[in-house]
């Protein structure tokens, strides 16, 4: 078994969590992938443990399963190198609330014992991906959790028109719009007043920020809709985040979004679902009435 570990190399507290992954993985025989980054990080802390170890230079691997040690941040990356080879992606938690990155540090031994056991289950989460009228490249242009358009000066704000499957629908006057998918709705989306989804759903949520109309709501599409923006502002250019990879664009840049044409599976641990997360990490549906 081969295994592609990739981690937050910001973060030196992994470091112990490493050496744990090292330590398991050596007593079963498994091969452990480093990313170059994160193999020259633990090398310059600690020499003796890379032993067993190849390096991943590029996107150019294969693996059984990639592990995501760091948080969320970590683990959308981990995806975009991953693509669309089919690696389950295992992520461990070493950041904040952790969505994706589910596995608490404490659970490490537990869940690494799953993998060889193989016994836990796979979601497949959908993702979507944007195209440039330009042809402006985006390099990994597709996203697990959101694209967001934005303005790039403080001052004012700026003019979205969306189409939907070439109907025109709205022009949103607003700091910004959120395009998430349903694994984004608990990320930016939210934090602008969308709503949630379970990662199952067959949806794509459009969410304005800081709307300048007070009564324009965030609005659940389904995801085999095609999305045209065309953008515009007084400083003739605008933002694109694509899971957090941001770009500046010409506002003559026209963009369309729509649902990308493969998945990125996701290994959860039996009996864990999406409710318990909201749960235990969003306090969902607890009564804190005294």
């Amino acid at each position: 078994m081969k295994i592609a570990v990739f981690g937050n190399i910001y973060r030196p507290v992994i470091l112990s969590h490493i050496k744990v992954l090292f330590d398991f993985f050596k007593q079963k025989g498994v091969t452990l992938m480093l990313d170059n980054e994160l193999f020259d990080f633990v090398k310059s802390y600690d020499q003796c443990c890379m032993d067993h170890t190849e390096i991943i230079l590029d996107d150019n691997f294969d693996a059984d399963i990639a592990l995501s040690i760091g948080g969320d941040g970590t683990f959308l990356t981990t995806a975009a190198r991953v693509g669309r080879k089919n690696i389950p992606i295992l992520g461990i938690n070493t950041g904040r609330l952790g969505f994706l990155a589910d596995v608490a540090t404490e659970n490490i031994l537990p869940a690494l014992e799953t993998i060889i056991s193989k016994k836990y289950t796979i979601e497949e989460r959908s993702l979507l991906q944007v195209e440039a009228g330009d042809g402006t490249p985006f390099g990994y242009s597709c996203v697990l959790n959101d694209i967001s358009i934005s303005k790039q000066d403080s001052s004012s704000m700026i003019s979205i028109n969306v189409s939907l499957n070439s109907e025109a629908v709205h022009t949103y006057q607003a700091d910004g719009l959120v395009i998430s998918t349903p694994t984004g709705s608990t990320a930016y989306s939210m934090s602008v007043g969308g709503p949630l989804l379970v990662p199952q759903a067959q949806n794509i949520i459009l969410s304005p920020v800081a709307s300048h109309s007070l009564n324009v709501r965030p609005l659940v599409i389904p995801d085999n809709w095609v999305i045209d923006l065309e953008v515009k502002s007084r400083s003739n250019s605008y933002m694109i985040s694509l899971d957090g990879r941001t770009k500046v664009m010409d506002q003559n840049t026209k963009l369309r979004v729509s649902k990308a044409d493969y998945t990125v599976k996701v290994i959860k641990q039996l009996n864990h679902t999406f409710f318990d997360s909201l749960k235990s990490k969003l306090m969902w549906g607890v009564d804190m009435r005294n």
